[in-house]
């Protein structure tokens, strides 16, 4: 007999082959043996496994072989870099004394003077009065929205707002909370005139309005309209200045504004934003997020932020891993970088749009970029592209692009809305023009090979790497993702 595994073919990569063997129903195997407690949980992870939509936690497939990182948060590739693990030793070693734990909460005994002056530097290159590091940009707003909205205040946030945005504003004090379209200016100040006649105490300015925006939308790739907000929340609120905007700057922090500093510095935006969140899980090559506004906001968050007043404080190791990030920002050393990555964005879209297929390919809904329309007015271009094909096929593409070494992320229900699941492909510094134009020419490799399924030009029902991915699947006993 021959090699069956060269008969049959593996998924390209093996991390991926962990994913596919995971979404396998767990309970037909486990249910006799599993105490009620444990059945229950696998029983709802079994519907997570039956729509697609489980995650495992596993390496990606550019951290387990050649495949080209256009998906990890890296962006300014400092993650990985020389220089920046030396800033950071160099930073250690300014300090050799430094204590490796936090000592406590930050109310208690967890406050030291390495921890405020950091505060302060961050808080002075943002344009910022004040600030307060806390453990993940998630924790940063459930603090901002448990501890800042007050009792008759008004929540309105955009539709794509991220899920801690969410989450904090469910347990925040605000009772009236108002959804309006995503980067819809119109639509807000739709909204706004809603709140305004609705809330008698907001229209007499004894309550206030917080507006929920993101300066780089994670799963679009858009960038927020922020001035235009800004300028539609001041012409309705009659001078009392009770409209005030909390910017989540998690995807912008070093990659767009003058060294980094993130949308609202580029827009010279510091005195009309009341909070700005940034976050060190991406760009910075740390983690960790910041709470920037004025004393005020500082004392709210210290005095009404459970996660604020009830965890230890960041650790120097910590702090010092993002303050050596910053001495890196503030010398300009990460500005070339930047330029790069917008280089490479004008690349893909020059190349996506020059494409001969570019036309039939999006008039049949094989291929869709939402940020192609109108990317050559922008000022600056995000790093963060989303690129959709019909549902059933986005798994196809991604197997497609996957087989030829180029590691991008799938993204479904409920992380995106039913229907609209994409690629989401990331840019970063490391990246280069070769590896940009490979990717373009891979994508419409599958678009061309998508054309002549459709067509009937081939006998083939999926295409060829979908194919091989699906007959390892079939001699695994595993179903979804497409398999016919």
């Amino acid at each position: 007999m021959g090699d069956t595994n060269a008969e049959v073919p593996q998924p390209p990569i093996i991390t991926w082959a962990t994913r596919l063997r995971d979404t396998e129903p767990q309970l037909p195997k486990s249910g006799q043996a599993q105490s009620t407690f444990y059945r229950n949980l696998e029983e709802v992870l079994d519907v997570r496994r039956s729509s697609g939509s489980y995650y495992s936690i596993v390496q990606n497939a550019w951290q387990v072989s050649d495949a080209v990182d256009f998906c990890s948060g890296d962006i300014l590739s400092l993650g990985r870099s020389d220089v920046r693990r030396a800033e950071f030793l160099a930073e250690l070693a300014r300090c050799p004394d430094f204590s490796t734990g936090s000592g406590g909460v930050r109310l208690m005994d967890g406050n030291y003077t390495y921890l405020e002056q950091a505060e302060q530097e961050i808080a002075s290159f943002h344009g910022a009065e004040a600030g307060l590091l806390v453990g993940s940009a998630f924790e940063a707003n459930v603090a901002v929205w448990t501890a800042v909205p007050r009792l008759g205040d008004v929540v309105v946030y955009d539709s794509l707002v991220h899920a801690s945005t969410h989450e904090g504003i469910k347990q925040s004090l605000a009772i009236e909370k108002f959804e309006f379209p995503h980067n819809d200016v119109e639509g807000f100040r739709r909204v706004l005139a809603e709140v305004f006649e609705s809330q008698g105490l907001v229209r007499q300015g004894k309550r206030s309005v917080l507006v929920a925006v993101e300066s780089i939308y994670s799963m679009d790739g858009d960038v927020c309209p922020l001035q235009d907000l800004v300028d539609v929340a001041y012409e309705v609120s009659n001078g009392y200045g009770n409209i005030q905007f909390v910017v989540d700057e998690a995807h912008s922090v070093g990659v767009i504004g003058p060294k980094g500093a993130g949308l609202v510095c580029e827009l010279g935006l510091q005195e009309e934003i009341a909070i700005v969140v940034h976050s060190y899980g991406k760009a910075l090559g740390a983690t960790g997020a910041i709470i920037l506004g004025n004393k005020v906001i500082k004392g709210a968050l210290a005095n009404f932020a459970k996660s604020v007043i009830y965890t230890t404080s960041p650790s120097f190791p910590f702090v010092a891993a993002i303050k050596s990030g910053y001495t890196l920002l503030k010398s300009g050393h990460t500005e070339e970088a930047q330029e790069r990555i917008q280089n490479l964005a004008r690349l893909f879209f020059e190349l996506i749009t020059s494409h001969p297929a570019w036309p039939i390919a999006k008039e049949k809904g094989l291929l869709r970029v939402p940020l192609v329309d109108g990317w050559e007015e922008r000022p600056f271009l995000s790093h963060i592209i989303p690129i959709l094909t019909r549902p059933k096929y986005t798994y196809w593409l991604y197997f497609h692009l996957l087989a030829q070494s180029f590691s991008v992320f799938p993204v479904e229900h409920p992380v995106v809305p039913l229907g609209q699941g994409r690629l989401r492909v990331i840019m970063h510094s490391s990246n280069n023009e070769e590896q940009v134009r490979r990717f373009v020419k891979e994508i419409f490799s599958w678009v061309g090979e998508m054309l002549d399924i459709e067509n009937k030009v081939t006998s083939n029902a999926v295409s060829h790497a979908a194919n091989n991915v699906y007959a390892w699947m079939r001699r695994e006993n595993l179903t979804g993702y497409g398999l016919p």
